[in-house]
C-alpha cells in the first residue's frame, strides 16, 4: 500500500486513535532484559523490505512479545483540526498541525502520539528519559488549543514480534540498539535518523 494511503483511508479515519489492542505498558519482564524505550536499527542487511532502514521505537518489550513504531517513514504534515474531524470530534477551535508517521504494518488504524514528558494523562506510557506515548483523541484537542506536549510525532500502525521473536531476529544480526535521544526523534529530519542511530548502535544482544 503506498504511503500516502495510510493515512488517508477510510479504515485510518474510522479508528484513529482507537482504543488500542495491545497493552504496552505489560513490563513483567526483567527491566535490563527489556527494550522497552530504546531505539530498534534495521541492520542495512535486513532482509524484509518493510523495514529497510527502519528506526523504532519500542514500546513493550516482555514475555508477551514486543512492540514498536517506526519513527522514520513520514506520511505528510497534516491539520489537527482534519484528524479530529476524522474521528468525528470536530473543533474548529484548534489550530495547528503535527506530523503523520507510517509506525508499522501490522493495524494501520491505531494512531499513537509519541511525545516529550512534559504532557501526561491517565493513559500516557512513560519510556524512560524523556519520551512518552499516548493513544488518545484528547491528546489531539489538547496539542490543538495549545496545552499539548512540546514535541509530537503522530504514527499509524505498529511492529509486532510473537515471544521470543524479536530476541532470535536479534541473536541472527537483522537489528541493532541504541538509547533513545529526544533530539534524533523528535527533531532530526526523517532521513538521516537511520544513518545517525547506525552510527551509535549498541552491541547487539
Amino acid at each position: 500500500m503506498p504511503r500516502a494511503n495510510i493515512f488517508m483511508s477510510g479504515a485510518i479515519a474510522a479508528a484513529l486513535m482507537a482504543a488500542v489492542t495491545v497493552n504496552i505498558d505489560r513490563a513483567h519482564a526483567a527491566e535490563a532484559a527489556s527494550l522497552k524505550g530504546q531505539l530498534l536499527v534495521a541492520s542495512p542487511d535486513m532482509g524484509d523490505p518493510r523495514f529497510d532502514h527502519s528506526v523504532i521505537l519500542m514500546l513493550q518489550h516482555d514475555k508477551d512479545g514486543a512492540v514498536g513504531v517506526v519513527i522514520n517513514q513520514p506520511v505528510a504534515e497534516r491539520n489537527v483540526a482534519d484528524l479530529l474531524l476524522a474521528i468525528d470530534q470536530p473543533d474548529a477551535t484548534v489550530e495547528g498541525t503535527v506530523s503523520v508517521l507510517a509506525g508499522g504494518p501490522v493495524q494501520r488504524g491505531v494512531g499513537f502520539v509519541i511525545h516529550s514528558i512534559d504532557y501526561h494523562r491517565t493513559e500516557t506510557v512513560a519510556l524512560g528519559g524523556a519520551i512518552a506515548v499516548t493513544s488518545s483523541a484528547e491528546i489531539l484537542k489538547d496539542i490543538g488549543h495549545h496545552h499539548g506536549p512540546n514535541k509530537v510525532l503522530v504514527t499509524f500502525g505498529y511492529a509486532g514480534w510473537r515471544p521470543g521473536q524479536l530476541e532470535g531476529e536479534i541473536a541472527q544480526r537483522a537489528w541493532a540498539t541504541t538509547s533513545p535521544d529526544p533530539m534524533l526523534i523528535f527533531d532530526t529530519e526523517r532521513d538521516q535518523i537511520w544513518d545517525i542511530a547506525w552510527a551509535r548502535r549498541s552491541v547487539n544482544l
